[in-house]
């Protein structure tokens, strides 16, 4: 059984425990992100987190889309990534920014040249009046773009959750969890253990 360390810096703890959840067979890429609107207005889906580092956690999107618009006018957002198979859960909460085009440029170039097109072919979140209008649109796509690279469309790119709250939950028996919740406060992370 895992033994958690309020002591270690919470990227790196993360980091851990998402290798761990690798070896036991897991994809540790969905996670489930929540946004609001400026009314407050809650909406919730699964995205892949594609770069974990110092400076937060990395998902790529349509900027066109209802959760880009949403965090462009609420910058704020929280995810959780839940692994029952090694009984570990992780929420994170934070401040939202844009990644560099730079940034989004180097991921865009890797991903499957049909996902590449398909960020081009995609009014991600808007209304669709039929499959034959996106397939349409993908056509066109490929034909724009025979016999080249796709190159990343100016409406698509990253966020990222810069954390302020960290909290990793391991599962016990009993229901008698550890929860440990880190805070970040003037660039400090704190401490605290919660009850289950």
């Amino acid at each position: 059984m895992f033994a958690p360390d309020p002591h270690r810096d919470p990227i790196q703890q993360y980091l851990e425990a998402a290798e761990r959840a690798r070896q036991s067979g897991l994809d540790t890429a969905p996670a489930a992100i929540a946004t609001a609107d400026t009314s407050g207005r809650p909406s919730l889906r699964v995205v892949l987190i594609r770069g974990v580092d110092a400076r937060g956690f990395a998902f790529y999107t349509n900027y066109e889309s209802r959760k880009a618009r949403e965090l462009t006018a609420n910058p704020r957002a929280a995810l959780c990534q839940h692994w029952p198979a090694v009984e570990e859960q992780i929420r994170v909460e934070g401040n939202v920014e844009r990644v560099s085009a730079e940034d989004s440029d180097a991921y865009f170039a890797g991903r499957p040249r049909e996902s590449q097109i398909g960020a081009w072919a995609s009014r991600q979140s808007a209304v669709l009046e039929s499959r034959d209008v996106l397939e349409s649109r993908i056509r066109e796509a490929e034909t724009r773009f025979s016999g080249g690279p796709v190159t990343r469309p100016p409406f698509w790119g990253g966020f990222r959750i810069v954390p302020d709250s960290i909290e990793f939950w391991y599962g016990r028996a009993g229901r008698l969890h550890d929860r440990l919740l880190y805070t970040r406060t003037s660039g400090a992370w704190t401490t605290s253990r919660l009850f289950p």
